[in-house]
């Protein structure tokens, strides 16, 4: 019986569970910002068929020229008018695809690349933000972290504060945070 030399066969074995906890695992879902500052005025609601009712995304009760902006990085897959409203539809590394509908204005084209937090462009009123990942709606809600600002300490002795850390996007979801 041939001899087979343990570290390659070690080596194997590793690379064959990482490939197998990699396909079995779900990524984690994303923690996404909130694309305007505004309260939601109508939540996502799963509609029961394909054409039956239903919102597949969030619209925020927005002021017209309100500021929208990128809730993750990707790039612009779509600019334009549908039926009389603008949008814009941002694909992600992750493969999810995000929405945002009702802008009176926006600067991008597709191909160009988005920041996180980045300008998509301005309301001109209400703004629906939906995501899909292939043809499948996901429900936003879970998904919007809130940025929370981090403790520290302070100086007593009348010292100048130091700048603080940056906030951190703190997500339900995904547990981030």
């Amino acid at each position: 019986m041939p001899v087979v030399p343990l570290v390659p066969l070690v080596s194997l074995v590793s690379a064959m569970i990482t490939l197998l906890a990699s396909v079995l695992v779900p990524p984690s879902p994303p923690c996404l910002l909130a694309p305007v500052e505004a309260p939601i005025v109508d939540p996502y609601r799963d509609p029961r068929c394909v054409w039956c009712p239903g919102n597949r995304g969030l619209t925020y009760g927005t002021a017209p020229g309100a500021s929208v902006r990128a809730a993750a990085a990707g790039t612009v897959a779509f600019s334009g008018v549908v039926a009389g409203t603008r949008y814009v539809v941002v694909q992600h590394a992750d493969g999810v695809r995000a929405t945002y509908g009702g802008l009176e204005v926006t600067d991008l084209r597709a191909g160009d690349p988005v920041v996180a937090g980045g300008v998509i462009g301005r309301s001109a009123g209400e703004l629906h933000f939906g995501l899909r990942r292939g043809d499948a709606y996901l429900d936003p809600t879970p998904l919007i972290g809130r940025l929370v600002e981090r403790r520290r300490l302070v100086p007593t002795d009348g010292t100048p504060a130091r700048t603080g850390p940056p906030p951190r996007l703190r997500c339900a979801a995904s547990g981030t945070g």
